[in-house]
């Protein structure tokens, strides 16, 4: 039987169609198995024949499918999942992404494939050299971060990054705010006494203006204010020369000292105490303005009035703080080679006639009244001051009947408290200091 033309090119058309059909069985039956390359035909309605290929792509060059059809180059791997077509129109096999992979090719994937391959090649060598350098233990980087670099990272948390002296700055100014209650000032002034144990600190407070508002809170009616306004200041005075200066300078002596002769709480005076012997301590100017204004008739009437005896043992050791300041820079003077800066420390301390005003001031009565507490500190410290004291104090020391009998009580209570200690083998005996406190002043008042 013979065929036309046209009939033997249906049979031809026939034919390769059938193929193709048994070509796409095969490779569908392969991929069912679990083979490593398959291959799948779909119906292109383009022209072309559509393929779906799973390529083992170990030891060939893959190509990167996209969203478009590309030419597929021979020996090239396709990654799996990716669409593959004849062009019978060209003749060339073209690839794209399948399906599946079309679901996460997102506008922002595609952004980030962009951004990743805008770096130039110097620029990703800097980066890596940055990392190497960062990861390296005794690098500074590796240790510490950068503030600027914090304050971004807190900023992304939302969160504020200030300094000690920003924090300041806000405190103070809610403080003054009129939208303020007490409570809140009282919270302020807590936060502001933890801030200014620093120096700088406790400089910036006063370079702020915040010396003013401590000062104006002593006058305040409310006497929580008044109490923590002294703290405040007292802390800021602490071993800071600078403050100190400003605080005298800005009149805070004699505010002070006008807080302690007028009627205060407890809590109010010890705090105020506190700042004055804060002020006073390593600074003789301010010491001899003490004497000048009456500060010691001030704290004599204060140590009168107190009869828990907590303020006159502040009193007190500030007194003793004080005298032995004056000794030990006298003493220095003698023994070394002083430089001009020491000469001028010791002219200063010249001048301020301590001990003199504390006989003028009765002072060599007052002191040894505290050894009537029953307190093992309060008697220490009072006996380290009676010692201080005695080179103006002896004859009046001397004629006192009842501190004589005082010592030689004391002497019978710490000798047998010290044998005791002695007996539990306590190497640091407390009572035996005292029992020598008490000798070397019985020494001086013979």
């Amino acid at each position: 039987m013979r065929l036309t033309s046209s009939n033997a090119r249906g049979a031809s058309f026939s034919y390769v169609t059938l193929t193709l059909l048994l070509w796409m069985h095969c490779c569908h039956i392969a991929s069912i198995f679990g083979q490593e390359s398959a291959l799948t035909l779909v119906e292109n309605t383009e022209g072309g024949e559509e393929e779906e290929v799973r390529v083992d792509e170990g030891d060939l060059d893959a190509v990167q499918p996209t969203e478009d059809w590309q030419t597929l180059k021979p020996g090239q791997a396709v990654p799996a999942g990716s669409h593959v077509r004849l062009n019978l129109q060209t003749g060339q096999r073209e690839v794209r992404l399948g399906e599946e992979q079309l679901k996460y090719w997102t506008q922002e994937h595609g952004e980030a494939e962009e951004t990743q391959s805008s770096f130039s090649p110097d620029e990703l060598k800097r980066a890596m050299k940055k990392i190497k350098e960062d990861m390296n233990p005794d690098s500074v980087a590796y240790k510490y971060r950068p503030l600027e670099e914090l304050k971004r990272d807190m900023a992304q948390l939302e969160l504020l990054v200030e300094t000690d002296a920003q924090i300041m700055r806000r405190l103070l100014t809610q403080f003054n705010s009129s939208n303020s209650t007490t409570e809140q000032r009282l919270n302020i002034l807590l936060e502001l006494e933890y801030l200014v144990h620093q120096v700088d600190n406790a400089q910036t407070l006063c370079s702020l203006g915040g010396l003013q508002f401590m000062l104006e809170g002593l006058n305040s009616s409310d006497f929580r204010l008044q109490e923590s306004s002294a703290f405040v200041l007292g802390s800021a005075l602490a071993s800071n020369p600078v403050v100190q200066v400003k605080a005298v300078e800005s009149g805070a002596l004699q505010m002070l000292l006008t807080t302690l002769a007028t009627a205060q709480p407890f809590q109010v005076k010890k705090k105020v105490l506190f700042a004055v012997a804060s002020l006073l301590r390593h600074f003789p100017y301010a010491q001899r303005h003490f004497l000048s204004h009456g500060g010691l008739q001030v704290l004599s009437e204060l140590f009168r009035a107190d009869g828990g005896g907590v303020l006159r043992t502040r009193i007190v050791t500030m007194l003793y703080d004080m005298i032995s300041e004056k000794e030990l820079i006298s003493q220095a003077g003698l023994d070394l080679v002083l430089d001009a800066s020491h000469e001028e420390r010791v002219r200063q301390y010249s001048m301020v006639s301590l001990q003199e005003e504390l006989l003028e001031k009765g002072w060599c009565s007052l002191v040894p009244q505290l050894l009537e507490s029953t307190e093992h500190d309060y008697r220490e410290k009072a006996l380290r001051a009676l010692l201080a004291m005695a080179p103006v104090c002896l004859e009046q020391y001397r004629s006192d009947s009842s501190l004589l009998g005082s010592l030689l009580s004391l002497r019978d209570q710490y000798q047998d408290m010290a044998q005791s200690e002695m007996i539990i083998g306590d190497e640091n005996s407390y009572f035996a200091e005292i029992v020598e406190l008490i000798d070397a002043l019985e020494v001086k008042m013979k």
